[in-house]
């Protein structure tokens, strides 16, 4: 069961960076669903989308799949033969969990997608035939400098007919836009429930592991990597998702 979020709500002499550890996977679902608005939307319709473009005889992924939110919405909506969705995470509380969790979708429902939960560095993960790769909210925590080698083996991975769902925290080009959201966002955290403690605590525990990117930049990188058509499909405050082409 999932426990209320209070990470960060007694003051910390020296904020540590945020990890994936046991205590955030505790939290996770409370803790995304009040931090990241839209979030039970993106999800959702993800699954929705890569029903549009999932093909027989390939590998649905979800990298990056802390608690395999993403993966239970593929395996509500895709209804593909030959197709098995994996998920991956490099956090051992994460996978675990996940692990459960889809255990317990599979006792609950028939018929769903075979469902592979892996521990592994998607970095160094080598890619089945793939038509649909989903990273929800995944990319911003990968080092700026390896994002555009992962785009490009996600690419090189995807069947013609497929897709890359990418979702990401991001910024704005113009300040004072970047600023109007932020301070959305902010006020978003408040409203349910947040202390001004929990949000300078946790911005300060992720600002050395999260950088985030603007939508030009996501765009020029996916190009880069070989994506012929990137389009936004869903925007709340800063935090937005793409569907990217091959």
């Amino acid at each position: 069961m999932s426990e209320q979020d209070h990470l960060f709500a007694q003051p910390q002499a020296k904020v540590a960076d945020f990890i994936f550890n046991e205590n955030v996977a505790r939290v996770f679902p409370d803790m995304i669903k009040r931090s990241v608005p839209g979030y039970p939307t993106i999800v959702e319709n993800i699954g929705v989308i890569a029903a549009q473009f999932a093909q027989p005889n390939t590998v649905l992924y979800d990298l990056g799949c802390s608690l395999g939110a993403v993966s239970q919405s593929l395996r509500r909506h895709v209804q593909c033969d030959s197709t098995k969705i994996i998920a991956v995470d490099n956090s051992t509380a994460m996978i675990q969990r996940c692990d459960e969790y889809m255990s317990a979708q599979s006792s609950m429902y028939e018929e769903l997608q075979p469902i592979e939960v892996i521990e592994a560095d998607i970095l160094s993960l080598d890619l089945l035939p793939a038509s649909v790769v989903a990273l929800n909210f995944t990319l911003q925590f990968i080092d700026p400098e390896k994002r555009l080698s992962l785009l490009r083996k996600i690419h090189s991975a995807l069947h013609p007919k497929g897709a890359l769902l990418l979702s990401e925290k991001i910024r704005f080009e113009s300040q004072a836009d970047q600023t109007l959201l932020n301070d959305l966002h902010i006020a978003f955290k408040r409203a349910n429930g947040y202390s001004e403690m929990e949000i300078a605590q946790k911005r300060s525990a992720l600002e050395n592991v999260m950088m985030i990117d603007s939508i030009e930049v996501h765009r020029q990188r996916l190009q880069e990597a070989g994506f012929t058509s990137v389009t936004p499909w869903f925007q709340c405050f800063n935090f937005a998702s793409f569907v990217a082409l091959p």
